[in-house]
């Protein structure tokens, strides 16, 4: 499978593919700065280190090598703002995707467009039949993303133990299907 494009414009912010090791300072700085505003909602919060940033690196490196993870630094003139990615879910032609932002870039539509943006990327992919999204039932702020792209809402899961300090323990999956293509209606010469 080809993957998507390395850089994705939408509007005056970029998705840009994470460049390994070199991008370490800025994406380690931009986590410490947003640990407040992550570490209620996303588990992996609680091991963050140096260490464990360079890995993320080197996996999105080799995950993107072999088709099974795109990971996108969000910026903003140039300065990383968060993060975007698509993943392969369980099914073989079902992705899942997932954001953050740092705080300061919260509020201002950016996440909703770096996600239709990365949406139209997945679509533009052959073997990519659907893209769900999903995100702790208290997290209302990661729902009004899917709610606003179209998502679908598709079922509720119990989460035992809560994964993050905040989750309440029920994550709600959305879910996007492939676009039908239209049906060209105009008469045959």
């Amino acid at each position: 499978m080809e993957g998507p494009s390395q850089i994705i414009e939408c509007g005056d912010v970029a998705l840009r593919r994470w460049r390994g090791q070199s991008d370490f300072a800025a994406a380690f700085k931009l986590i410490e700065d947003s640990l407040g505003h992550l570490r209620p909602w996303m588990p992996w919060i609680a091991c963050h280190s140096e260490t464990s940033t360079r890995e993320f690196l080197a996996k999105s490196e080799s995950k993107w090598a072999s088709g099974d993870a795109y990971n996108y630094a969000i910026t903003k003139d140039g300065t990383l703002i968060g993060m975007c990615s698509a993943y392969r879910g369980a099914e073989p032609r079902g992705w899942s995707m997932g954001y953050w932002l740092h705080p300061a870039a919260t509020g201002q539509g950016i996440a909703t467009r770096a996600t239709a943006a990365m949406v139209t990327e997945m679509f533009a992919l052959p073997d990519v039949e659907y893209l769900e999204v999903a995100h702790d039932l208290a997290n209302t702020s990661s729902g009004a993303i899917p709610r606003r792209l179209g998502f679908t809402e598709v079922r509720r899961e119990q989460v035992t133990p809560p994964a993050a300090p905040s989750d309440s323990g029920i994550d709600v999956v959305w879910r996007l299907n492939r676009p039908t293509p239209p049906i060209n209606s105009s008469p045959v010469p």
